[in-house]
Order: C-alpha cells, then structure tokens, then sequence
C-alpha cells in the first residue's frame, strides 16, 4: 500500500510537471528519481554496405558503400545511429573513426540537451558531416526511447502524410536498365540517373517498360545550359516531375539561369549541403534535396525543412545507400516534405537493422520508439 501510494505520489508529480514544462523537463524530473550520475557511452564500428547492382551516376560507379555503425548507451538504453560515407562526401571509416573518437559525451549529464550537445558535436571539426549525422541519429533514437514515443509523433506529425518513395536505376545499359525497372514495379516513381552521354538512351529504354513518372539526377554532369535547358524540355516531355542539380554547384548563374527557364522544379543537392547553403542559393533553385549525411543528420533537417517551406522552396528528401537505421531517421521527417527519395536500404544486400517500410511504393512509419527500428 505504501509503495502504491509512493507511486501515485511520484506520478501526480511527474503529470503536474508536464503541464507547467513539457517534455524535457519530465524526463529531468525523471533523473533527480532514478538516474543521477548517469553517462552517455558512444561505441562505433565500421561496416560496408553490399549493393544489390552496381551503382552508376554521371561521375563514379561502386559495388560498396562504406558505412561507421555507432551506439549511444544511456541507463541501459540504447539509440544507434550511423554514417554513409559516399565517395563525394570526402569521408572515410578513417575519417569518421578520427572524428568520433574525439567525441566525449560523458561531459553532459542530460540526453535531452540536444541542442547543446549537437552544437559542440559540430564544432569538433569544420567537415565530416556524415560522421556528425550518426552521433545526432543515435541521440534522437536514444532521446525517444527514454520518452517510448517515435520522433514523427514527437514532432506532431501526421504519418498518413508520408510520401511516395521513388526508386533509383542507376546509369547501365539498356538491357539492365528495363531489368532494374521490372524489379521495381511496386514503385509509383521512378528515379533515373542521367548526365553521360546516354542520358536520352537510359530514358527510351525506361520508357519501353513503363509510363510511370519520373525524376530524374543529373549529378552536376550537364556542362553547358542551353545543352542542359534542352534536355530537361526533353525530360518534361517523357513525364519526368523535376530534375536534380543540372550543373556543377559552382556555376551558380547558370544553374539559376536554367531554373529560370525550366518548365519543371530544379532541385539543389550538391550545391546545398547545409542551413546556411539554403539562405545562399534561396534565389538559384526551385527546390532543395535534403540528406541527413549533408546536413549533419535529423536536427538540422527539421530546421532546414521549415526554412525552405518558410522561403517558398520545394523540399525532396533523400538519401545515399543508407541501412535501415539512417533511413528510418529520414523517415521520421518525411510526413513534412513534397516528395521522398528514400531507397537507400533497398538497394543494398546485407542490412543489418529492421526498421520502417516501403509499402507499395509509400513511406510507412511504425509506432516504434525512436527513430523507428525493431530490437
């Protein structure tokens, strides 16, 4: 009877909390009780991600990904995180294991101070923003464990507002392009990487299979506007909805000249990695791609969603080849944006995470605490 009382007493407490501060301030309250004196405790490992095909854009092709899978351990609660490693990014295993190594998290007392923490995570180094999105990625996953609710709820968000994801086919022939489209038929999208000299080829034999629509990436390949211009009337014809990053990120007059004159979006991706690329190329693009491996992972996308809505600029949310544990993390924010661009853990072999699903081409989120994965 005295231990029910206790109990009753306790969480009288905790609700008359809630009401006068929110949140963070519950779980503060919860720690006076249970957890004073607890650390964060970070571990990572690398891993390389398997692809199913090998992966061709306009500038590089790959069978791997490199990938740093890390942990976050607080009370015996553990959020994961990781971090794709891309060749473009410039980030390595080494790299990232150089940067995480240098993480002390058992400097805060207090998992909620996301701001705080993420804020010192970042002034660590200038670069390795791949690296930072893992620790932010398994700090989120460990923030909405202790609260048993997952972000997407968090953040107030509608989960029936998820978007369609399309679905890559990379550069190949046309024999292995119409092949890669029939194993994708439960997608409504389809995306197409473009910018060698077979861009109309990649199109005919995508066309040959289907008339689903399509987007279409370009990867900075396109090197002269009027060519680039010409090729995306081309597109807008053959039913492709917007295009990605047309030219090099550094010719800026000419990738705003072409958004000027296209009849379709045009998305930056390169040439906008991070908040304040958004406020900078605000008049050079119609549209933004936002990946958590640019931007530093989940909270700096919140952010930069809200900004480009703000700006009156389209928001297409990707990915690299990701496991499911950074794509579940995207997924989160999904219910926010225009259109979904996150494929990343289809396209590869050996996942080692179970989290959220594409369901007859659409993002669907579970009520999984966190970021969304099963343990």
């Amino acid at each position: 009877m005295k231990q029910n009382r206790r109990n009753f007493i306790k969480s009288t407490f905790l609700v008359t909390l809630a009401s006068m501060f929110g949140i963070r301030e519950i779980y503060s309250a919860k720690n006076i009780i249970r957890n004073k004196g607890t650390k964060m405790k970070l571990r990572f490992k690398p891993y390389t991600l398997e692809l199913k095909h090998t992966f061709t854009v306009a500038v590089s092709s790959r069978k791997t990904t490199p990938v740093m899978l890390i942990e976050i351990e607080y009370d015996g609660i553990i959020g994961y995180g990781e971090a794709s490693m891309p060749p473009y990014l410039g980030e390595t295993q080494e790299t990232a294991s150089s940067f995480l190594s240098k993480v002390n998290l058992e400097q805060f007392d207090d998992p909620f101070e996301l701001e705080k923490i993420l804020e010192y995570i970042d002034s660590i180094d200038k670069k390795n923003t791949a690296a930072k999105a893992s620790v932010d990625i398994a700090l989120h996953d460990l923030v909405g464990k202790l609260l048993n609710k997952p972000w997407y709820k968090l953040w107030g968000l509608d989960k029936s507002k998820t978007p369609y994801t399309s679905f890559t086919i990379g550069i190949d022939t046309p024999e292995i392009v119409r092949q890669k489209v029939r194993e994708a038929e439960e997608f409504k999208i389809l995306k197409v990487k473009l910018g060698r000299q077979n861009d109309k080829e990649m199109i005919e034999a995508i066309r040959s299979v289907t008339d689903k629509p399509l987007t279409a990436d370009a990867n900075q390949g396109w090197k002269d506007k009027h060519y680039a211009l010409d090729m995306i009337h081309y597109l807008k014809e053959n039913n492709v909805i917007y295009i990605e990053q047309p030219m090099p990120k550094e010719m800026i007059d000419e990738n705003a000249w072409i958004t000027q004159n296209s009849p379709i979006p045009v998305l930056g991706d390169e040439s906008i990695q991070r908040l304040d690329d958004l406020i900078k190329m605000k008049d050079v693009y119609s549209g933004v791609v936002i990946k958590l491996m640019k931007c530093t992972g989940m909270r700096e996308a919140y952010k930069m969603i809200n900004l480009a809505k703000s700006l009156g600029i389209k928001v297409m949310l990707g990915c690299m080849t990701e496991t499911s544990c950074a794509i579940s993390a995207a997924a989160q924010l999904s219910p926010m944006v225009d259109w979904g661009d996150l494929d990343g853990a289809l396209l590869i072999k050996n996942d080692p995470f179970d989290g959220i699903k594409v369901i007859d081409g659409k993002v669907t989120l579970n009520d999984f605490p966190g970021i969304g994965l099963k343990s």
